[in-house]
């Protein structure tokens, strides 16, 4: 798992999972260059207001992937650039194992060339 602390909290800022999931949008795994929203690897965003922290819980692809410590301080460093956030913690996860015909939205599946 991997905690950080970030800037003091926005006075009067609601951080909201939407919020959340914007900040992330433009984090990709660099090997396949699409979002890690769209491949399906964050399984939950949670947010204590009052502390101002966010945990996301995540997967990869892999246990053995590459980028693996590159995906996790992007997503990590985007958490903390969301406005109100004063801790980002993410929790790696492999339970359940990456599927992407069940985790990945419909435009990873696409890009994945994955057809229900």
């Amino acid at each position: 798992m991997r905690e950080s602390g970030g800037k003091k909290a926005d006075s009067g800022v609601r951080i909201t999972e939407d919020g959340i999931r914007q900040v992330l949008r433009p984090v990709t795994d660099p090997e396949l260059g699409l979002s890690i929203l769209d491949l399906g690897l964050v399984y939950g965003i949670g947010i204590d207001q009052d502390a101002g922290e966010v945990t996301v819980t995540m997967t990869l692809t892999s246990q053995m992937c590459p980028m693996g410590p590159q995906i996790l301080g992007a997503t990590e460093m985007a958490v903390r650039r969301a406005a109100g956030v004063r801790k980002a913690k993410i929790e790696l996860v492999w339970e359940p194992p990456w599927d992407p015909r069940k985790h990945a939205s419909e435009d990873g599946k696409a890009f994945l060339g994955i057809w229900d």
